[in-house]
């Protein structure tokens, strides 16, 4: 029974999606490169993984209406992390546990096994009580269609954890056994619980992995937990910690007694538009980390979702980031690679001098494109240096480079009539002699990222076509540029 009535679900929601993808795929506000699903609404990227031979993501999605609702999750796969096949719906509300119309089948990881795909997710359900939050476990024997494990639950909220605040597991192997991080909080203050079990199936409580003294917030969202050369990283989204959306934990973690000891933390992204992160291997070697471009409405700079909703669609992934770890203990989060194999209408500069008289570029198709620039710091005498994105029909998102202050900024309350905000981070330019600036643009989005991609800020930009010019003028002085590169993206 259980397995007939998912599919009943997945069969169903299929169908609303079937009505209406030939029409949502043409939406002006659509992305031309980052993911997004069919129809309907997503939000967190789930069960990141490479499995026989393909990349899957898998999504928290809502087939039926562009807004966060009852969750499935989605799933597609692909050769390079760029372009996407659709496959079957992995997982629908059906049962006691994950069957709500607030709830369903929340967020979760990916695992192999004995040559299957298990999926391990938060079923959300009330029983009159409030909600409440529990973790299952499905399989799938080809990775496309899965079917629940009759067990689940299989772990529930330890005593004094909140049954509304216990979710999100991230599962993986070390040596002979299986590890899970969940997000959780008690007092008020967010944590990161760690489990184990030898099956997949039967898990007991380990240890409480990191939590928060009251600086990062009441929950920790979204845990994810890894090695990165000789260290290991925490990674989880904060409730309730300000303007913080993702942050990083960089340290070293004993599996004897289960406990992290945290050395360097940061951001990951310091825009508006980056949240529930998660990781995963690929068969070199390479950790790839994957966002949630979008905010959640109890965030402080929250205004709306955005005009998508008015295409019957809205969200999508960041673009995927390759994370390394420097001699210093901080994390870079480059583009990955693939993103390479768009390029096209290459022009190069080896240098170029920016005075306060504003130039003006055309970049690819100006919608787009890619855009990589180092600025020289040893001649630049200029306080700042303004680069303006998607310009046109007076409106642009403006970036600025402040050399005096050592900060970096991206206002887009000018950007498109709807967006709003000013995102601000520090540059580190103490005995640099360069600073580099990579940009990604897009339909609907704007990643930027420098200081050898430690420092990235990810905003969502609603612009129309004719915002397609590149501008760029120096403030007090000059700035002289070097290795600047721009490609389109098809």
């Amino acid at each position: 029974m259980c397995r007939e009535l998912m599919q009943q679900n997945i069969e169903k929601a299929q169908c609303e999606i079937d009505s209406k993808k030939d029409i949502v795929k043409k939406g002006k506000m659509r992305q031309r490169y980052h993911f997004m699903a069919q129809t309907g609404w997503l939000n967190d990227p789930n069960g990141l993984i490479y499995f026989r031979g393909k990349y899957h993501f898998f999504f928290q999605y809502n087939p039926y209406s562009a807004f966060w609702d009852n969750m499935y999750w989605g799933h597609a796969m692909s050769d390079d992390m760029l372009h996407w096949e659709y496959l079957p719906l992995a997982l629908a509300p059906s049962e006691t546990y994950d069957d709500y119309q607030r709830g369903g089948c929340f967020s979760g990881s990916a695992i192999e096994h004995d040559g299957k795909l298990f999926l391990m997710y938060t079923g959300a359900t009330n029983e009159g009580n409030g909600s409440k939050q529990t973790h299952c476990i499905a399989y799938s024997e080809d990775g496309i269609h899965f079917e629940k494990y009759e067990g689940n639950p299989v772990i529930t909220a330890p005593e004094g954890i909140p049954g509304d605040l216990f979710r999100d597991p991230k599962v993986w192997k070390h040596e002979d056994l299986f590890y899970m991080v969940c997000g959780a909080s008690r007092d008020n203050k967010g944590q990161a619980l760690l489990y184990r079990s030898k099956d997949l199936f039967h898990w007991t409580f380990f240890n409480v992995l990191a939590e928060s003294r009251g600086e990062w917030g009441y929950m920790w969202e979204c845990p994810d937990f890894y090695p990165l050369g000789d260290k290991y990283v925490l990674t989880f989204s904060p409730m309730s910690a300000g303007e913080h959306t993702s942050v990083y934990f960089v340290g070293d973690f004993d599996y004897e007694t289960g406990k992290f000891i945290c050395h360097s933390c940061d951001e990951i992204d310091w825009g508006f538009d980056f949240y529930a992160p998660q990781s995963f291997e690929t068969p070199e070697g390479r950790r790839i980390m994957v966002g949630w471009s979008n905010e959640w409405e109890w965030m402080p700079l929250w205004k709306d979702w955005g005009p998508t909703f008015k295409e019957d669609w809205c969200g999508f992934f960041n673009i995927p980031r390759e994370v390394r770890l420097t001699e210093e203990g901080k994390l870079q989060f480059l583009p990955i690679a693939e993103v390479e194999t768009m390029r096209e209408n290459e022009k190069k500069l080896e240098t170029f001098e920016v005075t306060e008289e504003e130039s003006a570029w055309k970049v690819g198709d100006g919608v787009s494109y890619e855009l990589k620039l180092k600025i020289d710091l040893q001649k630049t005498d200029a306080e700042k240096l303004e680069l303006d994105l998607r310009c046109g029909e007076d409106k642009k998102t403006i970036c600025m480079f402040d050399f005096k202050k050592a900060e970096m900024s991206v206002d887009r309350n000018d950007a498109d009539g709807w967006s709003k905000g000013v995102s601000r981070s520090a540059m580190n330019l103490k005995d640099k002699t360069e600073l580099d600036v990579h940009v990604l643009s897009d339909q609907s989005s704007l990643e930027i990222f420098t200081g050898q991609y430690q420092n990235c800020h990810s905003n969502n930009i609603f612009a129309g076509n004719a915002q397609n010019q590149v501008k760029i003028r120096a403030h007090g002085g000059r700035v002289y540029l070097k290795d600047v590169e721009m490609y389109g993206l098809k």
